[in-house]
């Protein structure tokens, strides 16, 4: 920089000019040299540098380099160097104007500290590219963590750019924040306790991106699509986007369907109730037609069999050849509680189709089924009737 300046003096001397123009000249010159440097700089890394090192990561077999150093990340590092250029050459620049000097110097320091926050939080969101459809329990820990140290970096740099504007070192105003605490925590009490909830969440791996959740009298019921430390966003079954607290998960129950999912089969319990003027032990016309249609084979049916208790046996049977369910858990056909509507028949079995379409189509074929061959064993599902 000091040839810089030599150059400078030997210019205005080469132009002849005296008096009170040439600091005037002199700072110009100086001002348009230190832009010109500063700007140079910027295009270069911009220009050069970033697509060469963009280049560099994509030679290489990794993935992860790819994302931590892509170009937006780049980019946002390369509007720092200008600035560092300048705060560099300004001492020579104003060595004449003091208070400019100082004045300029923090603003640059300023632009400095917030640009490289933003480099950092553009860094950090760059974690969100190493993700699928199924976030795993690590990943949103990270992400959860990512997302805490943002406020923290941000935090810092608030309090950085308020020593720079006062003067004062950045431990001065840290000291001075544990007397105002109490009043910060009850500020921000509501952000603190969801930061905390989320956590827990992440940390516990109760929850997680691509989990299927129902929360009660909220009217959530569908795909988490995104979790931050203060909201969770979930894409309902209609199509519709509710975003609940974390708070709210941890503090209240709710289901989430992951162990289903992950499961060989979803539950399905379904009651019929059968009246009880038509249950009773089956006469030999029956028995014989029940054999004639091939629900039983000669010799399976008692001669004091019940209806209702060989309509319960053929369909535990029906079900564990049936192709849409898992015989390998559990199958149960039993006797309910009565109460004023009948007899209740419980049908317990597990579907392998389970979601969406094929499995209520699959619960809806199977009682269609029974529901039709209930005749054959000489009963009737009860129907209230009007009066």
């Amino acid at each position: 920089m000091d040839k810089i300046v030599l150059i400078v003096e030997r210019l205005i001397n080469i132009c002849g000019l005296t008096g009170d123009i040439v600091p005037v000249v002199r700072h110009v010159l100086l001002v348009l040299i230190t832009v010109f440097i500063a700007s140079m700089a910027g295009l270069v890394c911009r220009k050069v540098i970033v697509p060469l090192i963009v280049k560099a990561t994509k030679k290489t077999k990794t993935t992860w380099d790819d994302i931590l150093l892509n170009k937006r990340v780049l980019l946002s590092a390369s509007h720092i160097v200008p600035a560092v250029v300048v705060w560099m050459l300004l001492p020579w620049v104003f060595y004449q104007f003091p208070t400019v000097r100082m004045i300029l110097t923090r603003l640059t320091a300023i632009y400095i500290t917030v640009m490289s926050v933003a480099t950092m939080v553009v860094f950090i969101d760059s974690f969100k590219l190493f993700e699928g459809e199924k976030r795993t329990s690590m990943q949103q820990y990270l992400y959860t963590f990512c997302g805490l140290l943002k406020i923290v970096m941000i935090f810092i740099a608030v309090v950085v750019v308020i020593s720079i504007v006062i003067n004062k070192s950045p431990m001065v105003l840290f000291a001075g924040l544990g007397a105002t605490s109490a009043i910060l925590m009850l500020v921000f009490q509501d952000t603190i306790i969801g930061v905390v909830a989320g956590v827990r969440l992440t940390s516990n791996d109760m929850l997680k991106k691509g989990d299927w959740i129902t929360v009660q009298n909220t009217g959530v019921d569908g795909i988490v699509e995104e979790m931050t430390l203060t909201t969770v966003k979930v894409r309902n079954f209609d199509n519709t986007i509710m975003t609940i607290s974390p708070k709210t998960l941890v503090n209240d129950s709710f289901q989430n369907w992951k162990g289903m999912e992950e499961s060989a089969g979803r539950k399905v319990v379904k009651r019929l109730f059968y009246d009880f003027r038509n249950v009773g032990i089956v006469d030999t016309d029956t028995r014989f037609a029940l054999i004639e249609k091939g629900y039983f084979k000669n010799g399976e049916i008692d001669k004091e069999a019940v209806n209702i208790t060989l309509l319960r046996m053929y369909v535990e049977r029906w079900l564990k050849n049936n192709s849409a369910v898992n015989p390998d858990m559990m199958i149960l056909v039993r006797q309910a509680e009565a109460t004023q509507n009948g007899l209740a028949v419980e049908f317990i079995f597990f579907l392998k189709n389970k979601g969406g379409v094929p499995y209520e189509h699959d619960i809806s074929g199977i009682m269609e089924y029974v529901i039709a061959i209930t005749p054959d064993f000489g009963l009737k599902i009860y129907q209230q009737t009007t009066i």
